[in-house]
């Protein structure tokens, strides 16, 4: 759809809206041409994008526009534009995330999401609608009803809650890759032993061969990494794992990336819901993987936040620093759990206090099983020889935290901890009650 101009004096672009009237979401999708149309406008009265060369008979002026740099400007001049038009109308955002807008108003609040040309809309009905009839005024819009799909995700709607899956793409991927007929299984990884020779991911060896580019198999990552950073924690460590791989694959690691695909069969329909029903409330759990590397003596870093018994942010990432105990190696996987707990708090706060939400202050509860590594944040950092050599930074971050009470630390046995699933291989009955506790479900339970 491109643009088009109604009238001459004042040029109009063509976006489409998928609007949410009995939910009080809404999904705009800007066309590629407007977005396109406003980098060219903007550039062409850039005095720094324009080039004036002499020719050598001085006859022959030579004007040029830099278009590379042009195109890469066009999603923050969009940006710009949308901003502007949006701060006109009283919409504020904050620095802590520039591309959430709030309006409030008397009877309710609106509340406007972008990333690059689309937009989701949350709020009250009246304050959706006149927000619609607002950008009916700069842009022209199509209302397709209930948001179904929003960036490659789905959307199911149902009277206890909303489903958010990826079930489309994972059929694609695997008819791709030709698993769609494969047999499934009840775990996305196989299980490691203690033994660095028989690790079935360990390095490639010198009597082993790489790939062939006929193997895809750095496409066959990319495509899980999409599922895993989106709607599919559950395969979030496998995927992590094998990834490290990609510069020389062998026939070990493929099998890995088959047998990731395998259980993707079977849990095609696999998402996150979000319940109705459920309390309202931030929790995080954090956990390390002492020596999941063992090859690089490398610990693994994993941890999720969930928000009504749902994940909401989670990661599973291999540190970069070497970990003397496991007590080392849990002091840095809070870190990094404490720093997105920070992060969470700052924008669920926000969203909540600008739109005249109630905002909840009480500190964050973030689970850790490993007890003295608990004690340590709440008594503060105790030099010994067993911690001596630990950055002190890895301390005072968390523990600042813990003392201005934006965060609770709380053990809580490992046989609990749900971020096992980000740092550790589970048997089948611990992995699938992991699973359930961060809120996955089956399409067709819902």
């Amino acid at each position: 759809m491109g643009s088009k101009d109604k009238n001459p004096r004042k040029r109009k672009e063509t976006e489409k809206v998928n609007m949410i009237e009995s939910d009080p979401e809404k999904t705009l999708d800007n066309n590629k041409s407007m977005i396109e149309n406003c980098a060219l406008e903007e550039a062409q009265n850039d005095d720094n994008e324009i080039i004036n060369n002499e020719a050598d008979n001085k006859n022959d002026l030579e004007i040029s526009i830099n278009y590379g740099n042009l195109w890469s400007r066009k999603g923050r001049m969009w940006y710009n534009r949308l901003s502007e038009y949006l701060f006109k109308e009283g919409y504020v955002n904050n620095p802590i995330c520039p591309c959430v807008f709030i309006r409030k108003t008397i009877s309710g609040f609106v509340i406007i999401a972008v990333y690059v040309d689309d937009l989701n809309i949350i709020g009250t009905n009246k304050e959706i609608k006149e927000a619609r009839d607002y950008l009916k005024k700069e842009f022209e819009m199509k209302d397709l009803g209930k948001t179904k799909f929003c960036l490659g995700l789905q959307i199911e709607y149902t009277k206890n809650g909303i489903l958010v899956h990826q079930s489309n793409y994972t059929e694609r991927v695997l008819k791709r890759f030709n698993m769609d007929k494969a047999n499934p299984l009840s775990t996305p990884m196989m299980g490691r032993t203690l033994n660095v020779e028989k690790d079935p991911f360990r390095p490639k060896e010198e009597n082993e061969t790489d790939l062939g580019s006929e193997v895809p198999y750095l496409s066959a990552i990319g495509a899980l990494m999409y599922l895993a950073n989106c709607t599919r924690p559950d395969i979030a460590f496998a995927v992590n794992l094998l990834a490290r791989f990609s510069s020389c694959p062998t026939k070990r690691h493929w099998k890995g990336i088959k047998h990731i695909f395998r259980y993707l069969r079977g849990t095609s329909d696999f998402g996150l819901f979000y319940s109705n029903n459920t309390k309202p409330v931030l929790l995080g759990y954090a956990d390390a993987g002492y020596l999941s590397d063992p090859h690089n003596a490398k610990s693994q870093t994993g941890y999720v936040f969930t928000y009504g018994d749902t994940a909401i942010s989670w990661r599973s990432q291999k540190q970069t620093l070497v970990a003397t105990s496991s007590n080392h190696a849990e002091v840095i996987a809070l870190h990094e759990a404490s720093k997105e707990c920070r992060w969470l708090r700052s924008v669920t706060q926000h969203i909540q206090g600008t739109s005249g939400l109630p905002t909840d202050k009480n500190p964050t509860i973030l689970y850790e099983d490993n007890a003295a590594c608990v004690t340590q944040m709440k008594e503060g950092y105790v030099k010994s020889d067993r911690t001596k050599h630990i950055p002190p930074k890895f301390f005072s971050f968390t523990q600042e935290l813990e003392r201005n009470k934006e965060v609770d630390i709380q053990y809580i046995r490992s046989s609990e901890n749900v971020a096992d699933l980000f740092t550790k291989a589970l048997s089948t009955s611990v992995f699938k009650k992991h699973v359930r506790s961060i809120g996955m479900r089956h399409l067709r339970d819902i």
